[in-house]
Order: C-alpha cells, then structure tokens, then sequence
C-alpha cells in the first residue's frame, strides 16, 4: 500500500539580501509504499534535505500534491500537521539533538509529551525500555547524554524517533557525524528495526554503501528525480 506519494512537487526559496528566486525541487513526483526502505542521493545542494523536510512537513512546496496514508496535506493548519508530524513521523538527524540536562530515557519519553492521545506512564516507559534494550542501551537509562559515545546518542535518537510508533522514519544523514565502523554498525540497526517494526525508512545519505543497503535508491540532480 502506498504511504508517501508526491504529484509534481516544486519548491522554491528567496535569496536573502537580493531576494532573487532560487529553484530547489522542479515537478518531483514519488511513491513511497509503506514498509519500504529507501535512500534518496545526490550531490551537495541539490534538494535532498528540502525534499525530506517536505516529506516530514516540516516545509510544505509551493506547488504539486502530498497524500500522506491518505490523505492530502494540502490545506492542513499548522496544528494539523504538528499533530501529523507527531503522530506518525520520527525524524532522524546529523546531529542527535538529545537534550543536555536530561537522562536517556527521559529524552527518548519527550516526543510523547506532543501525543494527543497517549498510552499510560508505565506503558510509555515498559515501550522505551524495550527499544532501549533492542539497541544495547539498557544499562544507560538513567545515564546522561554527555557520559555516552557519538555511537550510542545516536542510538538513543534511533529510538526515540521510534517510540510513538511512527508510519514512516525520516533520517537526514543519521551516520554523517560517525566514523565508519559506527555508521556501518547504525545503519544494520536502522534496517533490523525497520523490518522489525514495519516502519517505513527513508534516508539521506552520501555513501553509495549505505544507500546499496537499501531496498530502493531514488537519485536527486538540480533538483529532479533521474535514473
């Protein structure tokens, strides 16, 4: 069943200062069916991380259709595709992004602080422990994010962008910041919980390894779709 598909997609942005149109995305159209794995390469600046932030709706384009499960985002309120984005997508980046001051297991908790509907206490923090366990970070629950290694935040960031059960992984060159060994070992976890939990994975990546792993490779160039 298709999850993602985008109809003819183009996105543009302003150039601050002289405010000269500078074309990101032209007439990008996909499908994405639910539970696949795919990587989506290309040169420096040619759109990949737009693209991405499209599928996550974190931007919207400025023409063309998204039919996210569904249902198109045309229209939606910035409210809806909050909860959208909450509800059913889980964003991986470069950078982990966990939160200083508090432990692991309370920054794999917090996207479900933006749940409108959520289970239990006990059966949030049963779920977290799982994932953390299913990652080799059971020992670290209670551990800060400065007292682990690159390798293990970005672990806990795995799982956290997994812990509301999302439709759909988003990873924004999740390996970028590691060294080879780490990122090797990060994208055997991306693809066993991909398969695992049936979430559909969709990665940002400059490695030709790591986009090979992948189920699917959809190639970025100026902006369009080729090959």
């Amino acid at each position: 069943m298709s999850l993602i598909s985008l109809s003819h997609i183009s996105k543009s942005y302003r150039e601050p200062g002289s405010g000269n149109v500078v074309p990101v995305l032209r007439d990008v159209s996909l499908t994405i069916q639910a539970g696949e794995s795919v990587a989506i390469v290309g040169p420096s600046g040619c759109g990949k991380s737009t693209l991405l932030n499209i599928l996550g709706t974190l931007d919207v384009p400025d023409e063309g259709d998204y039919v996210f499960d569904g249902t198109s985002i045309a229209g939606s309120s910035p409210v809806q595709l909050a909860a959208l984005r909450s509800e059913k997508v889980g964003f991986i980046f470069q950078l982990h992004h966990l939160m200083p001051q508090c432990t692991v297991l309370e920054n794999v908790l917090l996207p479900t602080l933006a749940l409108k509907t959520k289970p239990d206490a006990a059966t949030l923090q049963k779920r977290a422990e799982s994932l953390l366990k299913s990652v080799g970070l059971q020992d670290r629950l209670n551990w800060k994010p400065a007292q682990l290694s690159g390798g293990e935040r970005q672990r806990v960031a795995v799982v956290r962008a997994l812990i509301n059960q999302p439709k759909v992984i988003l990873a924004d060159e999740p390996t970028g910041a590691l060294d080879e060994k780490n990122a090797e070992s990060l994208t055997s976890l991306l693809l066993e919980l991909q398969q695992t939990t049936g979430t559909t994975l969709v990665m940002v990546t400059h490695h030709p390894a790591q986009a090979a792993r992948m189920g699917r490779t959809l190639k970025l160039h100026e902006g369009m779709l080729v090959g």
